[in-house]
C-alpha cells in the first residue's frame, strides 16, 4: 500500500499511525501540499480531488478521505468494534471529526501555524466552535477512557489527530483536562511518537 500524504497533515497521520498500529507496511510517499505537489496531473489521475491522504491499495486501487481510508484500513481489527451499536458510535464521532472539530480545531492550527496569522487574528467562529468541540470531547471522557468502551477505536484515531497539536492553533489542553489525559491514553494505545 502507497500513502500519499503529507507529514504536516493530521488527516494524513492518522492514516500512517492505524497502519502502523495494525501492522500494514506502507510506503509513505511525502506529498507537500503547499508546494502544489497533489495538483500535478500524475496525482490527479489518482484523486481528482486533489487531496491528501490519498492511498493506493496493493491491488492498485485508489482511496481518499482519512476516515474512510482508515475504515478501510481497519476493517476487522480491534480498532472496529464487533458490536454493531458500538460501531455506530465510533461511526459517529468519525463524521462528528471532520464536521465539528477538524474545520475549527485543525484550520485554527493551519493558519497560526503555517500561515504565521497571531491566535486574536483568528476568526471568532472558529475560536468559538474550536472551543465547542473540545468541551464536547470533554463532557465524553469524564468518565470514560475512550471515546467508545475501555479500548482505542478508530474514533480516537480520527481525534486525537489534531487534538493533540491544538495548542498550535491557540487552543490550550490544560482547560480539558480530561482531554489532555485522553490524548496520553491514545499516544500510547497506538503508541504515537511523531
Amino acid at each position: 500500500m502507497k500513502i500519499y500524504g503529507d507529514s504536516k497533515s493530521g488527516n494524513c497521520l492518522k492514516v500512517k499511525w492505524t497502519a502502523e498500529a495494525l501492522g500494514r507496511p506502507y510506503a509513505w510517499i511525502e506529498t507537500d501540499i503547499m508546494a502544489g505537489e497533489s495538483r500535478t496531473d500524475a496525482f490527479l489521475a489518482m484523486n481528482p480531488a486533489g487531496q491528501v491522504p490519498t492511498v493506493v491499495l496493493e491491488d492498485g486501487r485508489p482511496l481518499a478521505q482519512s476516515n474512510a481510508i482508515i475504515l478501510h484500513i481497519a476493517e476487522g481489527s480491534h480498532l472496529v468494534p464487533e458490536d454493531a451499536y458500538d460501531r455506530g458510535r465510533m461511526l459517529e464521532w468519525m463524521f462528528w471529526e471532520q464536521y465539528s472539530h477538524e474545520p475549527y480545531v485543525a484550520v485554527a492550527r493551519f493558519q497560526v501555524k503555517y500561515l504565521g496569522k497571531p491566535v486574536d487574528e483568528l476568526e471568532p467562529r472558529i475560536v468559538e466552535r474550536g472551543g465547542q468541540a473540545l468541551a464536547r470531547m470533554e463532557l465524553a471522557l469524564k468518565d470514560a477512557p475512550f471515546l467508545v468502551g475501555e479500548a482505542a477505536t478508530l474514533a480516537d484515531v480520527a481525534l486525537v489527530a489534531y487534538t493533540r497539536v491544538a495548542h498550535e492553533g491557540g487552543f490550550s489542553l490544560d482547560a480539558y483536562p480530561a482531554v489532555k489525559a485522553w490524548v496520553a491514553r491514545v499516544e500510547q494505545a497506538l503508541n504515537i511518537r511523531d
